[in-house]
């Protein structure tokens, strides 16, 4: 497989798993949250495949998301572009970024909903995750056809 069919692989399955459909019983929470830190996991994945397939022609030894987009001295065009993304607080690499930090953390990223809680009606306008996930996962293929292109052009 081309490092480009695992990247699109990784996307395509991460987008199987958050249109999976519920079974409400009383696994229905616990079933929610494996699917939506399974995807997160697998565009985690689909992150640094892209960033090996957008840097190949610089022979990097490594494609590990947190050395890449972090501050360093590698500056390839690819990785500016995506340095410029994250750190716009409002863009799907900047929330996905925030999203894959909180999925290594002890709690997780997926989070149980409170029936009830007081605080229920100031989380009811948020985005689920997998709703910010299906979100990120779109625009990360936007933005991956489109860098795609100028990397062919090179």
């Amino acid at each position: 497989m081309t490092p480009r069919g695992r990247t699109n692989q990784l996307l395509y399955q991460a987008e199987l798993l958050l249109d999976t459909s519920v079974v409400d019983d009383e696994h229905a929470m616990s079933r929610r949250m494996a699917r939506e830190e399974g995807a997160l996991a697998l565009v985690e994945l689909a992150l640094n495949s892209a960033l090996r397939e957008l840097t190949e022609h610089a022979m990097l030894e490594r494609h590990d998301w947190h050395e890449l987009l972090g501050e360093n001295d590698r500056r390839l065009a690819e990785l500016e572009r995506l340095r410029e993304l994250a750190r716009r607080d409002d863009s799907w690499l900047a929330v996905l970024l925030r999203r894959l930090e909180a999925l290594h953390d002890v709690d997780g990223a997926a989070q149980r909903e409170s029936v009830g809680s007081p605080a229920l009606i100031s989380t009811a306008e948020r985005l689920s995750l997998a709703d910010e996930l299906k979100w990120c996962v779109r625009e990360f293929k936007h933005e991956l056809a489109s860098m795609r292109e100028t990397s062919f052009e090179w």
